[in-house]
């Protein structure tokens, strides 16, 4: 027997960028696999078009792109692509933001099932999403089903609120199985790098300027601590100088980019994950989950979204203000300071991820919303 095709459409995938949206695609790719037919199309960030298969079996498209502007690829042929493909799916999941999804929605095939899975707002480039809103809203007028990760979403987010009743809160799953769980040679990996570094401060994600790397390094003038930051992006100098003109440049070190394993060592390895994003482009937050799962205790910020919600202040976190260094630095100082406090931050945070954030259940809920929409088309 067949099964449905779904066709998740987004800017980009692994391997070209690991963690986020991309993670959460790949996510629903693996955890779905056994009674859908998976497809992504992305478009590449320079180059000509290709097709691969992941490790995993996901088979991919990536479309010719000259480039990026406002971090959104420039790929012409992209919505006439999706437009393409959408005609022989079963089902297209819409990952937002993306603008070029958002222009392909009126050259589909009015019986299409269409998920638009609003991750964020397009919070970075006031005057792209000015730009971009009317075709966002046709998107979600269009849209059968709109998957938010929190409630917070649509109380922010006012382009949302005309569409509520379309709206389903699902929260991010991960793999929790990986992350809480380390093997002898794991742990062992975690040990060397804690003897390394025996004050390790984390911080992981883009080096964009939503993430707030530069409030963390401000946060280090008064800390004895050392951050180790993990991520790639187009900040990566800029930051090193900054870390340079602070005199901090013995202390921080850029990791660039991990993969799991490395990166689960890290987690294991470190006292504390600092989580200081500034904006609402920062909608959730997986690695916080992640961190959670490993028993490790965050500092994160009180930004109008999911993220303050998935860790929460004085359970498994301490939220501070966003763009506040002295504030951060003495959240991360607490930690650092007070071994009784970091056991129980990281102790509550694994109870709540296995609780709360597992990819079973996160899987499950999505199947059941394909199933739902696929069997609505064909009656």
């Amino acid at each position: 027997m067949r099964k449905p095709t779904i066709l998740h459409a987004y800017k980009v995938f692994v391997p070209d960028m690991d963690g986020g949206i991309p993670s959460v695609i790949r996510t629903l790719c693996v955890a779905t696999k056994t009674h859908f037919e998976n497809q992504v199309l992305v478009a590449r960030k320079r180059g000509a078009g290709k097709t691969y298969v992941t490790g995993e079996g996901i088979n991919v498209e990536a479309v010719r792109s000259f480039g990026t502007l406002f971090s959104t690829p420039i790929a012409p042929t992209f919505p006439f692509r999706l437009a393409k493909l959408s005609a022989d799916a079963d089902l297209v999941v819409h990952h937002a933001p993306f603008p070029l999804n958002d222009v392909a929605i009126p050259f589909f095939d009015a019986k299409t099932p269409l998920i638009l899975y609003w991750h964020a707002d397009v919070a970075s480039f006031p005057l792209l999403k000015k730009a971009v809103r009317p075709a966002m809203w046709r998107a979600l007028r269009r849209a059968n089903r709109i998957i938010i990760s929190d409630y917070s979403i649509l109380e922010s987010a006012e382009l949302l609120k005309p569409f509520a009743e379309k709206c389903l809160v699902i929260p991010y799953g991960t793999d929790l199985s990986f992350w809480a769980n380390c093997d002898s040679a794991e742990a062992d990996a975690a040990a060397k790098l804690r003897a390394r570094h025996p004050r390790m401060i984390l911080a992981i994600g883009r080096l964009v300027p939503y993430k707030g790397f530069d409030v963390l390094l401000q946060s280090l003038a008064g800390l004895d601590a050392e951050a180790v930051i993990v991520g790639e992006g187009p900040l990566l100098s800029s930051l090193q100088e900054r870390a340079n003109d602070l005199g901090l440049a013995h202390r921080v070190i850029f990791k660039g980019r991990l993969n799991q394993a490395e990166l689960k060592a890290h987690l294991y390895a470190a006292r504390a994950l600092a989580f200081p994003s500034v904006t609402t482009a920062e909608a959730f937050g997986i690695v916080q989950v992640e961190a959670m799962a490993a028993g490790l205790p965050i500092v994160n910020t009180s930004l109008p979204t999911a993220v303050p919600n998935v860790a929460r202040d004085g359970q498994e976190a301490i939220t501070v203000a966003p763009n506040q260094p002295e504030a951060l630095g003495k959240a991360l100082a607490a930690i650092m300071g007070n071994q009784s406090l970091a056991q129980a931050l990281g102790q509550a945070g694994r109870t709540r991820a296995l609780s709360e954030y597992s990819q079973p259940g996160y899987s499950s809920k999505i199947q059941s919303i394909y199933r739902d929409l696929i069997e609505r088309r064909t009656t």
